[in-house]
């Protein structure tokens, strides 16, 4: 489902990807893991169109996204890929509700529609209690889980998580790996993560390890 080939990337004189392949199934779990300054982060936001390679091709359901204009890169971002970042994002001022149906608001999807899914997914996470609260009422894996919520309101091709537990206390982290499989086994969510955590990239399907910018074998 998503293939990126001989992705290349530098930052002035630093050469941060030097020609990396990689092939991703429909379903499959993926964890990028390696030391610091490796290039997985980098890697994870050219996969999500965050940023552009200097050279290489990214396919994701057949679609070239670096072929894109703006406009429809931005439509294929919202559309196709969900973000869980390592701080969540969410917007103070917004409750757990309201935070999870910006992405879909921004597609232009209805609201009653986008409001009836949000709430079929506040408690699938069981977070349905937490309708109406806002993220300082929240508990730090309670905003991680309405940040996956958000994630997913718009049936994204592909979530991306950089470092997702890296800001949890480790029984909030040991849930938010499961609730990654559950994702995965209920609606054969495809996930790639970057991550220093062992345990969550050993529970993987397949360990993706970078060093200097090339992909290990």
């Amino acid at each position: 489902m998503i293939q990126l080939t001989n992705i290349h990337k530098s930052f002035g004189s630093l050469e941060v990807l030097k020609g990396v392949d990689l092939f991703i199934k429909k379903g499959e779990i993926v964890s990028i893991v390696g030391a610091s300054g490796a290039g997985k982060t980098t890697l994870l936001q050219i996969l999500g169109t965050l940023d552009n390679a200097d050279q290489g091709k990214i396919l994701v359901n057949e679609v070239e996204v670096n072929n894109l204009s703006e406009k429809k890169l931005a439509e294929f971002r919202n559309n196709q890929i969900g973000f869980v970042f390592q701080f969540h994002h969410l917007l103070p001022e917004f409750t757990a509700l309201e935070n999870i149906c910006i992405p879909a608001f921004i597609a232009k999807k209805s609201r009653k529609e986008t409001e009836q899914k949000a709430l079929k997914l506040l408690d699938f996470l069981k977070l349905k209690e937490r309708v109406d609260y806002k993220p300082s009422e929240l508990s730090g894996g309670e905003q991680q889980r309405v940040a996956v919520a958000r994630a997913l309101i718009n049936d994204p091709a592909m979530l991306l998580a950089d470092e997702p537990t890296g800001n949890l206390d480790s029984q909030s982290a040991i849930e938010l790996h499961k609730l990654f499989f559950k994702l995965r086994d209920e609606f054969n969510q495809t996930l790639v993560i970057v991550t220093h955590n062992k345990e969550l990239a050993n529970m993987s399907d397949r360990i993706i390890s970078i060093k200097d910018g090339i992909i290990e074998q």
